[in-house]
């Protein structure tokens, strides 16, 4: 009665349907010396936990880990930091006031202000214009679509 009880336990463990309870009781059977002989080959699988079970490991784990020197990292970042602000104010308020001073935007004779303004104007027509073109294409696709299809 019991090898046949083991025979279906063995068979739902390698199906990986057993309960814990059920894998204990293979775990005992064949740690025990009463094996049947046709289930001897099983016998180192289900020895092999009982093993580990009691291996304990020797080998030391080292807990010191390597230190990266922060003081010297966090120096070097600073002085970049510095350099960086520094270069930017250095150029940037020469390329300001040179663009505030010769740009302005505004003129002081009229004639040249009318000429940029028309200058202005027309390249705004030009690109209105190709926008308008665009949409004559699309117009006329429209018109084309409601010929074929009627509605």
């Amino acid at each position: 009665m019991e090898l046949d009880k083991i025979e279906n336990i063995l068979a739902k463990y390698f199906q990986g349907e057993t309960t814990i309870a059920e894998e204990n009781q293979l775990k005992e059977y064949f740690s025990s010396s009463d094996v049947a002989q046709h289930l001897e080959q099983y016998k180192p699988i289900f020895g092999y936990f009982s093993q580990v079970k009691q291996q304990k490991s020797t080998q030391e784990i080292p807990l010191k880990t390597k230190k990266r020197n922060v003081a010297w990292l966090s120096i070097a970042a600073s002085i970049v930091v510095l350099l960086g602000i520094g270069t930017y104010y250095f150029t940037g308020e020469k390329t300001t006031s040179v663009t505030a001073q010769s740009e302005l935007g505004t003129y002081d004779d009229p004639e040249e202000a009318l000429k940029a303004t028309q200058k202005a104007l027309s390249l705004l027509s030009s690109n209105v214009n190709v926008g308008i073109e665009s949409v004559q294409y699309i117009n006329e696709y429209e018109q084309s679509k409601n010929r074929i299809f009627k509605q």
